[in-house]
Formats: C-alpha cells, structure tokens, sequence
C-alpha cells in the first residue's frame, strides 16, 4: 500500500527532530506546546454566569423564600 505525502513529511520531521540536540528538541517542544495551547484556547467556547439564569426555578416554586431563610439560619446554632 503507497504511502501518502503526509505520512512521508512526517516521517521526514522526525527523522529531522531525531538530528537535533536535547537543547533545540527542548526548544522544538515549548514552540510545538504554545501553539497547542492557543489553538485549544481559541476553540474553547467563553460561557457566562448569566447563562445558569432561571435554571432550577422549577424547584423553588412552591417553596417560600423567607421560611427557607430562617430554617438555614436556625440551622446554624
């Protein structure tokens, strides 16, 4: 089975990274990190807190706010 173009030029960069010293692989991989990094930060979605707005109400509908209040607050003596 022939081997595609991007299987041979990754070979290739290995074969190439294998050559240099401990010092530049170092170097290779802080690079090769940091753009990993930002990479992942630009796809990650920015949520906000404003989002979790109603969510539950369900739950507290029949409840009375006020008696739920003084139950917490008697629970803390």
């Amino acid at each position: 089975m022939p081997r595609s173009k991007a299987s041979e030029n990754y070979e290739e960069y290995v074969r190439k990274i294998e050559t240099l010293t401990p010092e530049e692989q170092l170097s290779l991989l802080e690079i090769l990190s940091a753009a990993i990094k930002k990479s992942l930060r630009a796809k990650r979605v920015k949520h906000s807190v404003l989002e979790l707005e109603g969510l539950g109400a369900e739950i507290w509908k029949m409840v009375d706010a006020q008696e739920c209040v003084l139950k917490e607050r008697n629970s803390w003596d």
